[in-house]
């Protein structure tokens, strides 16, 4: 029987950013709208999507040799694995999740000291109680079945809910008190899998090329040709060109420049190239950035 690998996905908001950051990685996963078994074009991997708040419990116990999962789940259900890497993508963003304390705009709720006695929901109802006696503070937290935001103004005195850019809260009229918690992605993987010669080297291998797609998507290649008279001069001048690869052209006296930069920096970086006398530049996408 050939060897698996068995992997479990987010299923709801990080699945498509986590299945298009595969997709970079070199794993094509295609999800049946019909099927928590999506197909993946690697007979060594066996996938399941299962919701982000249960995957670090299956991984624990086993069930799955490895998943991805947001920090905050793994803290949530104080689950014993082993942590791979993390990942900071996202449905939004690259921005890590925050769990935050809010309340009404116009709540006299001024720090977590002001929550003695009042009623909480959220969620993440391990995380909120350890961080109550963290305060010392005594309060009711009850799990919040979705729609928390709207609770908060009628239903509740507090909740305690995940933002990215705040933008809903801002929409519902919330305002920030305190942040329990801040959480990215993370590969974890069941203890005794990556004891597993086979399944370590597996997951590991997943996490570098994963890791590779993630870094290549905030920089971009950039090819050139410049007189070797002026490429002392180039080099001197531009130090965001680290380390480029250097190489004779078939036109004598010149040379042909390519290197790997941050992206964000390419619309000053090109005029000057231009101005230093580089010709035929060309700018290019990458897959992956394996250091």
């Amino acid at each position: 029987m050939s060897k698996k690998l068995k992997f479990g996905l987010p299923k709801g908001s990080l699945q498509e950013a986590t299945i298009e950051k595969l997709a970079k990685a070199g794993y094509n996963i295609s999800v049946s709208s019909r099927s928590y078994v999506p197909y993946v074009d690697d007979d060594e991997l066996e996938i399941r999507l299962i919701r982000a708040q249960e995957i670090s419990r299956y991984v624990e116990h086993g069930y799955l040799d490895c998943g991805i999962t947001g920090y905050d789940w793994i803290m949530e259900n104080g689950s014993k694995v082993h942590e791979v890497g993390e990942f900071l993508f996202s449905k939004v963003s690259r921005r890590p999740a925050r769990w935050v304390l809010c309340v009404p705009e116009n709540s006299p709720v001024k720090t977590v000291k002001d929550l003695q006695g009042k009623r909480i929901a959220t969620e993440v109802v391990n995380l909120t109680k350890k961080y109550l006696r963290k305060n010392g503070v005594k309060a009711e937290v009850e799990f919040s079945w979705g729609a928390t935001e709207v609770k908060a103004h009628d239903l509740v005195d507090d909740i305690v809910e995940v933002t990215e850019t705040g933008s809903s809260l801002r929409a519902n009229k919330l305002r920030i008190v305190d942040e329990l918690l801040s959480s990215t992605p993370r590969l974890i993987a069941n203890l005794d899998a990556w004891k597993n010669s086979w399944k370590r080297k597996k997951i590991e291998t997943l996490a570098m090329l994963l890791k590779g797609a993630l870094d290549a998507e905030a920089k971009v290649g950039l090819k050139m040709n410049i007189a070797e008279k002026n490429l002392a001069k180039l080099l001197a001048e531009l130090p965001a060109l680290r380390n480029p690869t250097i190489s004779s052209l078939s036109l004598k006296g010149w040379v042909a420049v390519e290197t790997i930069i941050d992206e964000h920096i390419v619309r000053e970086l090109i005029p000057q190239l231009k101005a230093a006398g580089a010709e035929g530049i060309i700018e290019y996408p990458l897959n992956k950035v394996v250091y």
